[in-house]
This record gives C-alpha cells, structure tokens and sequence, in this order.
C-alpha cells in the first residue's frame, strides 16, 4: 500500500555560504536532477523552497516576526512524495543533495485521515 511523506530540510546554510557561484550553480543542478529521477518514477507529489523570515502566531493571538532559531533548526523546504513504505522514503532522502552540506532530512508520515 502507499503512504505519503513529508521530506523537510534542515540547515546547510553555513556550508552553503561559502560554496563558489560554480558550486551553488552544481548543487542546484543536484537538487533538479534528484527532483526529476522522482517526477520520472511518479513518485513525486509537490514541494517547494521556503523563503526566510515569515511570522510566528502565539497561543495568545500575538504575532511576531520569526521564526527566529539557529539555522541549523530552521526548515528550508520540503517535498512530498508518495512510496510503499517508510524505509522506500528514507531512501529517498539519502539522495537528498541538502546532506552534501551538512544539512538534514527529517521524514515524516502524512496521516491518512477521513476527511468526511
């Protein structure tokens, strides 16, 4: 049976800093060609960049600029793709080119709920 999950990347942005204009254009090229051997295999259902900043609503119905954490804890993305098990996900996220730069995957299993 297939299952949907949730690939979230973590940090990276300190080695991502550094890398040469060269470098970034290569690990951008890493990111495309993993992404498409997905689209290809259909097992592919979305997923985007996350821009930085954004705000944070508390409990209380403030709002605050944010989230303001280390990097290495903010989510920069994420992708949903769809595989037979947790162990097919989390060997897709071996090949995610975020671990190159010291970043990391986080998979998680989206609720099948009923929604009716």
């Amino acid at each position: 049976m297939m299952a949907e999950y949730l690939l979230m990347f973590r940090g990276g942005d300190e080695k991502r800093k550094k890398l040469s204009p060269n470098e970034i254009q290569e690990h951008m090229q890493k990111w495309f060609d993993w992404v498409d051997s997905m689209r290809d295999r259909k097992i592919y259902q979305g997923g985007d960049p996350l821009e930085g900043g954004g705000k944070t609503v508390k409990p209380d119905m403030t709002v605050t600029d944010g989230p303001f954490t280390e990097s290495k804890e903010l989510i920069g993305g994420y992708i949903v793709i769809e595989v037979g098990s947790e162990e097919e996900a989390v060997g897709e996220a071996k090949n995610c080119p975020v671990l190159s730069i010291d970043g990391t995957v986080e998979v998680r299993t989206i609720a099948d709920i009923d929604r009716h």
